[in-house]
């Protein structure tokens, strides 16, 4: 990232505005600048001091919902302020676990519903990926419930997913992680590794692939998931994508199909951290193999479909956080394969990505003092 040094243009509140262009609610702020494909862009801080800030959501004034691991969610309109919003569940902070996603319901404008995703207390310092919902009102969450949670509780704070996507024909998809404990995710009497996919109050489809299977849980999409902290809607395919950590190696994205078995931990692009090996994919050709995979890693967090035109050279573009190179990946998808990549190097660990209702795109930088970051083309002149 170059080091230079803008004086910005007055702040929008956030995403209030619906044009990249329009005015702002009177903050200044200091701006860096990144060379992309696009050209320059500008790195806006629009909110700091928040601790490991996880996922975003945007509200339909323009003002954020941005949920901090340790187990707040805060507001967040770009005055600096960022009240803690009340209600929300009580979560397993330990380790990689605790708040995590946030998103609002597809028909939050007449229900109000937020949805989120966390890693659930349990028996003996144990936890669990869970979801849930509750409604957004005058700065709280009201009437929280959980709505599914992961099974079995396990021991340890690794691997718990998890992102949330809306289906456009009206479900509910969560991703999780294998905890830690390999072999389950093979293991379709529990939900350790899978996609899971829900009605929108929670409720098991009557069309999931395992309905029906006595040794299988009904929840249940797809399965033999490692970690997968990606996950997201085509906006015109409406085709499933999501993107997972590997071990030693091997991050991979992966096009989700119902049924399909994505081969974790059986075989994987990467290797054990005892430098072990693992089987490549196309020695086993039961299981699915990854659309691409990334060895050295880019621990992949956060995905957008950008489809504003802000950016006209990344409208189309499947972006994810990273984590390991510290900014945005930017593929470039011809069909179901990738055609292009660019790394959008930002300096810091990236753990969610979104577009604004600006059109801009919106990133959160994963530390003690993380920060939501807003990325907007230069002003020439300024």
């Amino acid at each position: 990232m170059s080091r230079t040094l803008l004086l910005a243009a007055p702040l929008l509140a956030l995403g209030a505005c619906a044009q990249p262009t329009g005015s702002a609610s009177g903050v200044s702020a200091v701006m860096e600048t990144v060379g992309t494909e696009a050209g320059t862009v500008g790195v806006v801080e629009v909110q700091g001091g928040l601790d490991h800030p996880w996922g975003i959501a945007f509200l339909p004034d323009g003002r954020a919902l941005v949920t901090e691991r340790p187990g707040r969610l805060r507001l967040v309109d770009g005055s600096g302020e960022a009240p803690v919003v009340e209600g929300t569940p009580e979560v397993f902070a330990n380790g990689q676990g605790g708040l995590l996603d946030v998103a609002l319901a597809p028909d939050f404008d007449e229900t109000g519903f937020v949805y989120l995703t966390y890693a659930k207390p349990g028996p003996n310092d144990m936890g669990a990926t869970a979801v849930g919902r509750g409604r957004f009102e005058d700065g709280a969450i009201v009437g929280f419930e959980e709505l599914w949670a992961q099974t079995p509780f396990q021991a340890g704070g690794r691997h718990f997913g998890s992102r949330i996507a809306f289906t456009p024909d009206g479900f509910l998809l969560i991703s999780t992680g294998d905890r830690g404990q390999k072999e389950p995710a093979q293991e379709l009497r529990n939900t350790i590794g899978v996609i899971v996919r829900l009605t929108m109050d929670g409720a098991v489809p009557d069309d999931n692939p395992f309905v029906g299977d006595p040794d299988a849980r009904p929840e249940i999409w797809a399965y033999g998931i490692r970690n997968g902290q990606s996950l997201g809607i085509h906006p015109e395919t409406g085709a499933v994508w999501e993107a997972e950590f590997g071990p030693k190696g091997g991050d991979e994205l992966n096009l989700i199909t119902p049924g399909t078995n994505y081969g974790w931990p059986v075989v994987s692009w990467g290797m054990n951290y005892d430098n072990t090996p693992i089987p490549d994919p196309p020695t086993r050709p039961e299981f699915t193999d990854a659309v691409r995979q990334w060895t050295p890693v880019i621990s992949p967090s956060g995905m957008l479909f950008y489809t504003a035109d802000a950016f006209p050279e990344w409208t189309g573009s499947l972006m994810l956080g990273s984590l390991g190179r510290q900014g945005i990946v930017r593929l470039t998808l011809d069909g179901d394969t990738v055609s292009g990549e660019e790394t959008i190097e930002l300096g810091e660990r990236i753990r969610d990505v979104e577009q604004g209702p600006d059109g801009f795109v919106y990133v959160l930088t994963d530390n003690a003092d993380g920060a939501v970051w807003r990325l907007e083309p230069t002003r020439g002149g300024e």
